[in-house]
């Protein structure tokens, strides 16, 4: 989906960044309509292992991934949908905020990815042959942001208008090296890439979730709904902090926030948890494979799926990239209607932006080992 005009534009080092970051094109295609029964849900006995403060439970059901029948924004890669069973586990209520990222990386002294030094040794092994190094003054530490002064776009495919390579921007300096977290304790950690949040995920004994257990999770109590919310577009701006206006280049800010919100600023879904749509991407474990969901065998049940066995994405054949759920702050319906349960998109596991954080979950298993 990327075009060769964002090669004409940018350095070599910021087509890599751009290759990796979440911006996709989202665009309508026809709804391939399921075949299976819808299955009863079925609830699993509270845990024995008292809920981790922070965490919810989520019952163990069946209920239907991937696209549903009337949603005209679905993708390819999230099509066909199909019945899933996944096994009841805790989820945190809220993506992981700054002040929870701040007390992982004092307690182990943590550096990120977008704070360290660049190798281009290790950047070329994930590029295409012969690829030209950069010059030395672009291989420095920083991360994607966007770009907030566009005021007028050329043309909707060329990404490169709204997203920048900003030196300095890291999770304790999100818009650059002048700006702070300070008094954001309570707004999700940005600019964590995919091995950064398996770090804190190893200090803090808890893991990502697969898709299947952040779908499950973001379904709720329901078991076959387009959004968190149930089935009605109409209720976006009330339940997800999302863009309104023209995108990118005015956002009305008609639900109080102009980009990124501080946690528990949107109602909870049915089962207590917040910010499932919208506000940043959320990391899940799982390969982004686009061919995973077509070469499904669903002639068998499919229990606790964890995913491809391997990556695949055509437009960045070179890296590994993981799927991340829920959309964010600037999805829009012209642009990345990615509010919806079943929408995925791709990320390397190096690469961060302010718009990309992650959540966690435990099993009973995982915290019984630990007591």
């Amino acid at each position: 989906m990327y075009h060769q005009n964002i090669a004409k534009q940018f350095t070599y080092f910021s087509l890599i960044l751009l290759l990796v970051s979440t911006v996709y094109n989202c665009k309508n295609v026809e709804d391939k309509k399921s075949s299976d029964p819808k299955a009863e849900t079925k609830a699993e006995p509270t845990s024995k292992v008292e809920t981790p403060e922070g965490m919810i439970w989520v019952e163990k059901k069946t209920f239907l991934q991937g696209a549903k029948d009337t949603d005209n924004y679905a993708m390819p890669r999230e099509k066909p949908a199909h019945w899933v069973t996944v096994d009841g586990f805790f989820i945190d209520i809220i993506e992981v905020t700054n002040k929870q990222f701040k007390a992982f990386v004092e307690a182990t002294n943590y550096i990120t990815i977008a704070e360290r030094e660049i190798d281009w040794e290790d950047i070329k092994k994930e590029l295409p042959p012969n690829t030209p190094k950069p010059h030395d003054s672009i291989l420095q530490p920083g991360s994607l942001i966007f770009n907030k002064d566009v005021n007028a776009v050329v043309n909707m495919e060329n990404y490169g208008q709204w997203w920048t390579w900003k030196i300095g921007a890291n999770w304790r300096h999100p818009d650059g090296p002048e700006s702070t977290i300070e008094g954001k304790d309570d707004y999700p950690v940005v600019h964590v890439a995919y091995q950064d949040a398996i770090a804190y995920c190893e200090w803090a004994n808890r893991r990502l979730p697969t898709e299947a257990e952040w779908e499950s999770a973001a379904q709720g109590k329901n078991t076959n709904t387009i959004f968190t919310w149930g089935n009605d577009a109409a209720k976006l701006d009330a339940n997800a902090n999302t863009w309104q206006g023209v995108f990118p280049t005015n956002n009305a800010s008609q639900d109080g926030f102009e980009f990124i919100s501080p946690v528990k600023s949107y109602p909870p879904n049915s089962i207590g948890l917040y910010d499932m749509a919208g506000n940043v991407w959320e990391m899940t474990s799982d390969f982004f494979n686009v061919k995973y969901y077509s070469e499904l065998d669903t002639s068998q049940p499919i229990v606790n799926p964890k995913g491809a066995d391997t990556h695949f994405n055509p437009n960045n054949p070179y890296q590994i990239e993981h799927v991340m759920k829920g959309g964010s702050f600037l999805c829009h319906a012209s642009y990345c209607a990615s509010f919806r349960i079943s929408a995925k998109m791709g990320v390397s596991v190096d690469s961060g932006s302010d718009h990309m954080g992650f959540r966690t979950v435990a099993t009973p298993q995982m915290l019984a080992s630990n007591e």
